[in-house]
């Protein structure tokens, strides 16, 4: 299987993951900076390191004293190219070039403040003492490395920020990539414009021109089939495919039975005026069919996959000549299928639009939005022009409902769920506060409990509520609906949804929770 890798001509700066939970939130606040940057695991640093202007190397969870300690060779980065080390980086840089590093007699994680800063230094510019930041290590610093200068200290923490003299290196033990860390973007930008040079010309509107020129060379006059979903990001996929090969691009809308209520007709009257060729097939008795018995929620993603891939396939031997297949994979996507021994996170679940295509369907894979965020994406789709009601829907999960209804999935499951859905996601909109919610949906959990409608006793199915903030998905935060707003969502749904006499709200932050039940 080939993958159409569209790298772009802008590689500003290389983040070296060692595993922590924050590398992602490295990469969103260089690119707030609008500046480019790719995450790479220590352990496969790219070949040409030429196309990078600036390194920052990772925090993780490990020892840098510990035998499995990440270990990557620097050679033709430490020295040659402006290197800011966080954390891990940092107590790394320490220990193997003649410092010391050992355990901490205080707990160094949480809040502190900076009570140090050393004069007339770029690195901290516009940066005074007292300044919020976050610790996150059970080891510390006791000596600086070989040529090493002290910059910055907490009142626990004496070696919390130093640089290496004769070198354009720099290093900090506190994470300036969380929010937590209040001047934490002033110290990048610190770093990566005043000291590295890297320019800030990373733009929806230059990914836009570069990404379809490239598409447009590798591409050439071949056919591509996309399947769309409604959503932002194969949407936005579509429209960037669509600029640069036209009518070449054939779409197809699949209903796979789990969708939201009437979505199906919704999202293909919503493509027709956008000037995009897309099919709609319904095959959701194909789909339900092959999820009969099924409660585990890998088994039915991987189900519904092989269904979808089948469909797919069928409809794909229609259009004579197609050679790639398009796809709406996004950066978190990538990140969060992708596991490295001694590397980034290990997988949290399967997508099914990262690595699932077999051999047997012939055809290359296109991602254009491989390489951005979610936010990134609505902005390349602003500047493209996209409605912004489109722009602005909630992410939806590829499988569906199934992954919202706990169990096995039946017809009737599905139908109290969308009844369920429907009344939620229309009283968020009627009441103004869709737009104020990252995400929001409805689960059938498989639990039934007693109520009593009128006079007679009912033992009927429970459903959660869930509305989250979040910027990317990463990371989540649990919306505070007004009491009032729920109490009216509760009644209408028990007055109105057969089957269901009990509602709840999901109060579960991410971590530890993930945004979706399965």
């Amino acid at each position: 299987m080939e993958i159409l890798f569209l790298r772009m001509q802008q590689h500003n700066v290389l983040i070296l993951d060692f595993g922590s939970q924050y590398t992602q939130l490295i990469a969103r606040r260089v690119r707030e900076l609008n500046i480019y940057c790719e995450i790479h695991p220590f352990n496969k640093i790219p070949a040409n390191l030429d196309d990078f202007k600036a390194v920052i190397l990772s925090g993780s969870p490990s020892s840098v004293r510990s035998d499995e300690a990440p270990h990557p060779d620097l050679s033709e980065i430490r020295g040659k190219k402006p290197l800011l080390a966080v954390c891990y980086g940092a107590q790394y840089l320490a220990h193997f070039s003649g410092g010391l590093v050992a355990p901490s007699n205080t707990r160094e994680y949480g809040r502190a403040n900076l009570s140090f800063i050393k004069e007339d230094e770029v690195f901290f510019d516009a940066i005074q003492e007292g300044s919020q930041v976050w610790m996150s290590h059970s080891d510390t610093i006791k000596d600086l490395p070989t040529n090493g200068v002290l910059l910055a200290s907490t009142h626990d923490v004496i070696n919390a920020a130093y640089k290496i003299e004769g070198e354009t290196t720099y290093a900090i033990q506190f994470h300036p990539e969380v929010y937590h860390s209040t001047d934490g973007k002033r110290l990048l930008e610190n770093f990566l414009v005043r000291i590295a040079g890297v320019a800030q010309n990373w733009t929806p509107d230059s990914f836009v021109d570069e990404t379809v020129a490239a598409l447009k060379a590798k591409i050439g006059n071949d056919k591509v089939v996309l399947g769309l979903s409604g959503g932002v990001d194969s949407t936005v996929a579509a429209v960037l495919l669509h600029k640069a090969i036209g009518s070449n691009l054939h779409c197809i809308f699949v209903n796979n039975g789990l969708l939201r209520k009437n979505e199906f007709t919704a999202v293909l009257d919503q493509y027709e005026g956008m000037g995009l060729n897309v099919k709609g097939v319904d095959a959701s008795e194909r789909f339900l069919n092959e999820l009969a018995g099924l409660s585990d929620p890998e088994a039915k993603r991987k189900a519904i996959g092989k269904v979808f891939i089948d469909v797919f396939d069928d409809e794909a031997h229609q259009i004579e000549d197609a050679k790639w297949l398009g796809q709406g994979t996004i950066y978190p996507d990538v990140i969060e299928s992708v596991s490295v021994n001694g590397g980034p996170s290990a997988t949290i679940k399967s997508h099914h639009n990262v690595g699932g295509l077999p051999d047997f369907m012939k055809l290359k894979v296109v991602e254009p939005l491989r390489m951005i965020f979610k936010d990134e994406v609505r902005r390349v789709g602003a500047s493209m022009g996209i409605d912004k009601e489109l722009l602005g829907r909630h992410p939806f999960p590829g499988p569906g409902l199934a992954i919202r209804i706990l169990g096995d999935i039946t017809a009737e499951k599905v139908r109290i769920l969308q009844e369920v859905d429907a009344i939620f996601i229309n009283g968020l909109k009627e009441d103004g506060l869709y737009d104020k919610v990252w995400q929001a949906g409805a689960i059938l959990l498989p639990v039934n409990s007693v109520g009593v409608m009128g006079d007679e006793r009912t033992y009927e199915k429970v459903v959660a509520l869930r509305a989250v903030e979040s910027t990317d998905g990463m990371t989540a935060d649990w919306v505070n609906l007004p009491y009032e707003f729920l109490q009216k969502t509760s009644n209408k749904i028990i007055n109105n949804v057969k089957g269901v006499n009990r509602v709840v709200y999901d109060i579960s932050s991410k971590p530890p929770a993930t945004i979706e039940w399965e």
